[in-house]
């Protein structure tokens, strides 16, 4: 089946798993304009944490085999350690010629996808962040078996919720700890630079949407002037200056050096969780 990319409407979406990254894959593609609610469907064994999302049109079911059987794109959004016996529950329903496979679950190849299925369908692996909601993740997209079609399909997706960036699936652990993981770095990073403004007199809720602005404008500079970092940083350091004292400061104390360490920590953890749990089992 040659799939057309220019009317994503035409489409039913299965997300199986609706966990948090789930319910918010759903979310930013409402949030597209593209795609209405009436076209995804979301399974959860506990249904009744989705039963909010059906106020806003979202259809919701326990059964995955029959919310397959009403989708041509499936989002596998469950956690690494399910993934296994969801695959097998659901091998028999798989149609070749009907369905793509789209999987945003952490250390699991197309390749392992496609043994414990049996079929061979086109498998595409997506690494979204949580700020698809927002329609401003960094979406990572990669496959080894996946037709042109699908490929395009998948990106025209993620890239209706932010921005995406096709790479070799050997890279897709490492974007895992850079994207999505790091947002949480980066949210941390703009908690610390309020908790900094609380110390020097501002309230509360004056110095989060200060430091979470400012750190929006950082991030736009680099995206709409491609700069590197620190062609803007020298515009704001002057000699015996505020900026570069403080920048030294963190520097000192390992700011860097942290972050750094942070993102090959969750690199190397994002390796093991998948293999960890199938020698669990």
């Amino acid at each position: 089946m040659v799939i057309q990319i220019n009317d994503l409407k035409k489409f039913q979406i299965c997300i199986l798993g609706g966990g948090n990254i789930g319910q918010a894959i759903a979310k930013g593609f409402v949030a597209s304009g593209q795609i209405s609610a009436d076209q995804i469907i979301l399974t959860r064994r506990k249904l009744h944490l989705l039963e909010p999302l059906t106020k806003q049109g979202f259809i919701i079911q326990v059964d995955n085999c029959s919310a397959i059987r009403k989708a041509e794109i499936i989002i596998l959004a469950v956690q690494p350690q399910q993934l296994k016996n969801l695959l097998l529950e659901i091998s028999c329903e798989i149609d070749t010629n009907k369905h793509i496979i789209i999987s945003v679950v952490s250390g699991v190849s197309c390749s392992e996808i496609i043994k414990f299925i049996g079929k061979k369908v086109s498998v595409v692996r997506a690494m979204p962040t949580m700020a698809i909601t927002v329609r401003e993740s960094m979406t990572c997209i990669a496959s080894n078996n996946a037709t042109k079609e699908a490929l395009e399909l998948t990106t025209s997706l993620f890239d209706a919720v932010g921005k995406t960036m096709i790479i070799d699936e050997e890279q897709m652990i490492p974007a895992t700890a850079l994207c999505a993981c790091g947002v949480a770095f980066f949210l941390r990073a703009i908690r610390a630079a309020s908790q900094g403004g609380i110390e020097i007199g501002f309230h509360s809720h004056e110095a989060l949407p200060m430091a979470a602005q400012t750190a929006r404008g950082a991030a736009t500079l680099l995206l709409d002037l491609k700069n590197h970092p620190e062609m803007e940083i020298d515009k704001v350091t002057t000699p015996e200056g505020c900026t570069i004292s403080g920048l030294n400061e963190m520097e000192h104390q390992g700011f860097s050096s942290a972050m750094i360490k942070g993102i090959i920590t969750s690199s190397e953890k994002a390796a093991k969780l998948y293999q960890k749990n199938d020698e669990e089992k």
